[in-house]
Order: structure tokens, then C-alpha cells, then sequence
């Protein structure tokens, strides 16, 4: 007699819950917010818990970037498609720098935001403080690139080394040729199992949103809110339509994209550096994101981590904006070639500033250091809304690497245009159970973020 039954049941789909994750966060902003101004002293000691999550972020940078561009880097077998999407990517990196300086420059030199405040010696202990801190020069920059070992880039957490390290192992793969695939092989799943890490680890974003905005609220308070207001307001409008218009225009003409359709696939991103005050603690997501969007691996892996070095706009409009405030407020205006010069060194000097909150801060002392010394005595007049202005450079220094890695993709020939518009239109979302998918039958075999096969870009 013939065995009758009925078919298998498919198994059942793991419910994402990461949706959970980033509403917790919302709601421990909101909770930051009131503890910060019911108990500010208190609010005070919980910074600890906000510095201790970015850390934590911070931690898996150097893993991230080493990987993502060594597999970027290894699985191209022409050294000269780096090369050029190098020199393109570092191209419109100093373009769009020269340009938010401009913008800065322009809208500073309207508002004149610092008029009317006032100097104390308290003041300008912290000017001078913050510019022991910065580097030096650009000598010190370059020199500074070089790590002290092939390892030590790892264990210092220095961006710019470990893409440095990441470069010349990639290259020395991509010279070995089949010999060197098994390596690749190998660091794709040490690839895999940094993006697990990390997964386990943004589960803690909602502790450390809670401590680091409590924190922030407690030490600043609304007064200080109120008398800094006309530069913060101008700061936040001036990022706002640099992303709104300038990156908006530029995306749609010269890619054929809608930034804001990307903006909004961003979204959650978005939500965790607003918290944290941190680009980084969103690289690792963006990384992930724009591969699924559909840019080529080599293009995020080249774009993405030296686009947080060298495309900063929104420290570039900072640091304009911050440094004709100081100069106001001391009643020392600079002429225009003063402005013009300062600004020039000052975009050397950010390359690497896109870490945690304070370190616009720092580059703001050296280089008022360097050109005018009188100035850094203003310094500390911003610090109290530092923080608050170091979320809008975050943000809009995040939107324009993601802007940059599209557009780089783009005019490379590295983008797969039908399926950045079915992701952006929702058709394809992220998944967000896992950064790094494998395939479904628990094989080793890679396949896109977001579980859809991709046939393989050729370059």
C-alpha cells in the first residue's frame, strides 16, 4: 500500500524584532531628556554609560574596515579600477570640502552669531586645554598614518592606519592571485563573525542613548541653550540645506537618485548617531547598506571607510561657522584672507575627526592656534553646545559618505541601478536579524545583505 501523507511544512520564518530595538531607543532619548533636566546631577554621572556604548562601536571599527577593503581590494584583479576609484572618490572628497568651507563661510559672515558675548577666565582655560590636545600639524598628520606595526593599527583603533594596513594586504592579494584565495576565504569569515559581534553589540544602543543624552542635558542645561541659540540654529539650517540641496542636486543629476528616498532607507542609521553623537557608530550598518543597495563590494570598501577621513562636511561648515563666531564674540573679526587661510588648514587638520563627540572641538583650538593664538581664548564660548552641534556634523558628515559612495558607484559603473531603485522603493528591504547573511543551507557560500542573490559585479 502506497505511504500517504501530507507535505513538509517550510520552516518557520524568525520574526524580525530589530524594530523593537530602535523604538527602545527613541523612547530612551525621551527618558535622557527628562532625567537630564529633573536630575542634572545625576544625569552627570551617567555619562560613563553613553562613552562605554560608542566605545564598544568604536571597538569593531578597525576589524570592519580592515576586511571590508581587503576583500574589496583582493577580489579585483586589476590594481588600476582601485586606483581610479581612489583618485575619483579622493577627487570629489576635496571638491565637496572646498564647498561646505564655502557655504560656512558665507552663511558666518551673514549672521555674525557671536556678537554680544562675553569673555571669562574660565573660558580660556578650556581654549587652551582643548588645543594641547589637537594634532600639530600636517607633517604630524602624515607621519600619523604610519602605524608603528602591521598590527598596532588594530590595537591603537587609528581609522586611517588600518586603511593604510587593509590597502597593502589587499594588494598584496590581489598580486598572489589564486594562491592568495584561500586568505580571502578566510577573512570573509572573520568578516562574518565581526558583523555578528556587532549585532550583539547595538542591542546596548538603547542604554547608552539613554546615558549619553541624559549626560549631555545635565551638563548644559537650558540656559546655556538660550545663549547660544542664533549660532546652533544657523549651524543646524546650514547642514540642513547643504544635504537638502546641495547633495540633493548633485545625487539626482549626476547618479539619477532621489537623496531623499535614500535618506529615508537610512533612517535607522540616522536615529543611532543622533543618539550617540557618533558617524562611527553607524559605520559598520552603512558598510553593510549600501552593498545591499546594490554598490559593488571594492566601491564600499574603498568609499565608505576613507570617506569618513576625507569627507567631512559637516565638520567643514563647523569649523567655518565655529571659528567666525569666536571672532565675533571677541570683537576681532578676520579679513577675508585670514578666513580663506585658516580654513585651508583647518581642512587638513579634520582629516580623521569624524570619531566621537569633542574632537571638532580639538581641531577648532590647533588650528586658531596656528593662525591667530589670540582666538583660542574663544574656544571655550562654544563647548557648551558642542555636543549638540556635534550630532549635526555627525549627521550630515553620515549623508554625504552615503551620498559619495552612490555617486563614486555610479560614475565607476559599479552600481546595479535596477536594484537601488527596487530598495530604495521598499521592494527589497534590509534585513535587519543579520548584518551578513549565508546561504540557506548553512553553507559557507556569501550571499548579498538582505538574502537576494546578486549576479556578481565584473570589474
Amino acid at each position: 500500500m502506497a505511504e500517504t501523507g501530507t507535505a513538509p511544512k517550510p520552516p518557520a520564518v524568525k520574526r524580525d524584532r530589530t524594530h523593537y530595538l530602535y523604538i527602545a531607543v527613541i523612547v530612551a532619548v525621551l527618558l535622557g531628556i527628562a532625567v537630564g533636566f529633573i536630575w542634572p546631577d545625576f544625569a552627570k554621572e551617567l555619562k560613563p554609560i553613553g562613552t562605554g556604548f560608542v566605545n564598544l562601536i568604536k571597538m569593531m571599527i578597525s576589524p570592519i574596515i580592515f576586511c571590508t577593503i581587503v576583500l574589496g581590494v583582493g577580489s579585483v584583479r586589476k590594481a588600476a579600477k582601485i586606483g581610479k576609484v581612489g583618485g575619483l572618490a579622493l577627487g570629489y572628497f576635496i571638491v565637496m570640502s572646498m564647498v561646505a568651507l564655502a557655504i560656512g563661510l558665507v552663511v558666518g559672515n551673514i549672521l555674525h552669531p557671536g556678537d554680544g558675548m562675553h569673555l571669562t577666565e574660565a573660558t580660556k582655560e578650556i581654549g587652551h586645554t582643548a588645543a594641547k590636545d589637537a594634532a600639530e600639524g600636517p607633517v604630524d598628520f602624515i607621519l600619523g598614518v604610519i602605524p608603528t606595526t602591521l598590527v598596532s593599527a588594530f590595537t591603537e583603533g587609528e581609522v586611517l592606519q588600518t586603511l593604510l594596513v587593509a590597502l597593502l594586504v589587499g594588494f598584496a592579494l590581489q598580486a598572489m592571485g589564486r594562491t592568495g584565495e584561500p586568505v580571502l576565504r578566510g577573512v570573509e569569515h572573520i568578516q562574518k563573525l565581526v558583523f555578528r559581534v556587532l549585532g550583539m553589540i547595538m542591542w546596548a544602543a538603547p542604554l547608552g542613548a539613554f546615558g549619553a543624552m541624559a549626560a549631555v542635558i545635565g551638563e548644559t542645561g537650558v540656559d546655556a541653550l538660550k545663549a547660544l541659540a542664533t549660532i546652533m540654529l544657523g549651524f543646524y539650517v546650514t547642514c540642513a540645506l547643504f544635504v537638502g540641496i546641495v547633495l540633493a542636486l548633485i545625487l539626482r543629476f549626476a547618479a539619477g537618485f532621489n537623496i531623499f528616498t535614500l535618506l529615508r532607507y537610512l533612517g535607522r542609521e540616522f536615529l543611532l548617531i543622533l543618539s550617540t553623537s557618533s558617524s562611527e557608530s553607524a559605520l559598520p550598518r552603512l558598510i553593510a547598506k549600501m552593498e545591499h543597495l546594490g554598490v559593488s563590494r571594492p566601491v564600499v570598501g574603498i568609499t565608505v571607510p576613507t570617506g569618513y577621513s576625507f569627507n567631512l562636511d559637516g565638520t567643514m561648515i563647523y569649523l567655518t561657522m565655529a571659528s567666525l563666531f569666536i571672532a565675533d564674540a571677541m570683537d576681532q573679526p578676520m579679513s577675508v584672507g585670514q578666513q580663506i587661510g585658516l580654513l585651508l588648514f583647518m581642512m587638513i587638520a579634520s582629516k580623521g575627526a569624524a570619531g566621537v563627540s569633542g574632537s571638532g572641538i580639538a581641531v577648532l583650538a590647533s588650528g586658531l592656534q596656528s593662525h591667530k593664538p589670540a582666538l583660542v581664548d574663544g574656544v571655550g564660548l562654544i563647548i557648551g553646545i558642542d555636543r549638540f552641534m556635534s550630532e549635526a556634523r555627525a549627521l550630515t558628515n553620515f549623508a554625504g559618505n552615503a551620498v559619495a559612495t552612490l555617486l563614486i558607484g555610479s560614475w565607476t559603473g559599479e552600481v546595479d541601478r535596477d536594484r537601488v531603485h527596487r530598495v530604495l522603493a521598499g521592494d527589497l528591504p534590509f534585513d535587519e536579524r543579520t548584518l551578513l547573511d549565508t546561504s540557506d543551507d548553512g553553507s559557507d557560500v556569501p550571499t548579498p545583505r538582505g538574502g537576494e542573490p546578486k549576479e556578481p559585479v565584473k570589474v
